[in-house]
């Protein structure tokens, strides 16, 4: 457990946080495909990236680790096999974009996780992958995890794919594209929802030399026979992590720059400043990085099916801010590492904040938050987003304080670093 301290006072800040965990997923297995030795900088090390890591070195990939930097060396989107599972965690974005990779590392695949993660829709990939020429199950027969890939290699051709659950069902098949025989045409037909992180898999098919083309996001295309080309990659800041700390400067009054962030970011979750400063904080652009100063906080109505990892973040600054904030787009939270619409309206009870979902949208009613002890429901994205309401109000306690690991393993050490921050 872990109690929060109010800020004695509004501060002034500058905060490191770790790099993308989205582009840190989609460049490790962009480079364990690629043509060389490929070498990475500032990726995030989390459990779910390392599980990711874990995985690719399972099928041959070859990994030289240093505390700066990751060195892989590509298998030009040959894979070896995996005599043993791969075990994932209850990484959502490892169990993906992997069971696509799978398909071609020779030989047989099983990939599978904790109970919550086998728990996870995955059908329409595993659907998208067979007509594509790859034979790919749910070994229980239920849609999800763990899944079985007789892998190998992938013909390609056209499919059509669902991705109203996930937008990483997409992101899973334009991965694998560049290494088929015949390349792979996508149609959506029912999504996509998340749509940055479907930019987020294009620029790093780009960063890598991989040619594609795209109608909005309803159509894709990426030839087959092509090489992922080695080189050197930077992983930039991780806005979701960012999110914490402008929320933190939302709710006290502070100002908070987040080292290295740039409004340009292809990471969606870069909006959230934008709707803070609706809310009455003022934005602006730093040397270091992208600033919030908080502000006196009203509600908002506010679309966020693109931009889903923060919306607990926002749900916290909701429950500050005066009238009703309305979160729409968001019934794809409740697949996610905890149902977060049931997670976040429970805690936000126990604060003595109104709040509410249906199949449409998530609302919190502003008001006073109480003394709580935040049950985190082994969901690092609640815990360090109600960490953040501590900064205001007296007696808020973090009762699973390690579940940050998944995304954030030094997440309370850049908190505690708030305290000896002064305007």
């Amino acid at each position: 457990m872990r109690q929060i301290a109010p800020l004695a006072a509004p501060i002034q800040a500058d905060v490191t946080v770790p790099g993308s965990k989205s582009y840190t997923h989609r460049v490790l297995i962009a480079a364990a495909l690629s043509d060389g030795r490929c070498l990475i900088r500032n990726a995030l090390h989390s459990v779910d990236t390392r599980l990711t890591l874990q995985a690719l070195k399972q099928w041959g990939v070859r990994v030289e680790e240093s505390e700066d930097e990751l060195a892989v060396h590509g298998r030009q989107g040959a894979l070896a096999a995996s005599d043993s599972p791969i075990f994932l965690g209850n990484s959502g974005t490892g169990m993906r974009l992997l069971t696509a990779v799978a398909a071609l590392a020779r030989g047989r695949s099983v990939l599978t996780g904790t109970e919550r993660l086998q728990a996870r829709p995955i059908q329409d990939l595993l659907d998208g992958l067979s007509r594509l020429g790859a034979a790919a199950r749910s070994l229980a027969g239920n849609g999800c995890p763990p899944v079985e890939v007789d892998g190998g290699g992938v013909a390609g051709g056209r499919t059509d794919l669902n991705c109203a659950l996930s937008s990483q069902f997409l992101s899973a098949l334009l991965l694998i594209g560049p290494c088929t025989r015949d390349g792979v045409e996508i149609r959506v037909r029912q999504g996509p929802v998340s749509r940055p992180y479907i930019d987020i898999t294009l620029d790093t098919l780009s960063r890598f030399g991989v040619a594609f083309d795209r109608n909005g996001y309803d159509w894709f295309s990426v030839p087959g026979g092509q090489r992922y080309r080695c080189g050197c990659f930077q992983v930039e800041p991780d806005c979701s992590q960012a999110g914490y700390f402008w929320a933190a400067a939302a709710i006290t009054g502070s100002t908070i720059a987040v080292k290295g962030t740039r409004l340009d970011s292809r990471q969606g979750d870069i909006r959230l400043t934008g709707i803070l400063e609706r809310m009455g904080c003022t934005l602006s652009t730093l040397e270091s990085g992208v600033a919030v100063t908080g502000g006196r906080l009203t509600a908002v109505d506010v679309d966020m099916g693109d931009i889903p990892d923060v919306v607990p973040t926002l749900a916290v600054v909701a429950a500050f801010a005066r009238g009703r904030t309305v979160i729409r787009n968001v019934a794809h939270l409740k697949e996610k590492e905890s149902d977060r619409l049931a997670a976040v309206c429970a805690e936000l009870g126990k604060m003595g904040i109104e709040s509410g979902y249906d199949e449409t949208a998530l609302w919190i009613r502003g008001g006073t938050p109480r003394a709580a002890a935040i049950d985190c429901h082994d969901d690092h994205r609640i815990a360090m987003s109600f960490a953040v309401a501590g900064l205001k109000t007296e007696g808020i306690r973090i009762l699973d304080e390690a579940c940050i690991q998944k995304s954030f393993p030094n997440f309370w050490e850049v908190f505690a670093g708030l305290y000896r921050s002064v305007r």
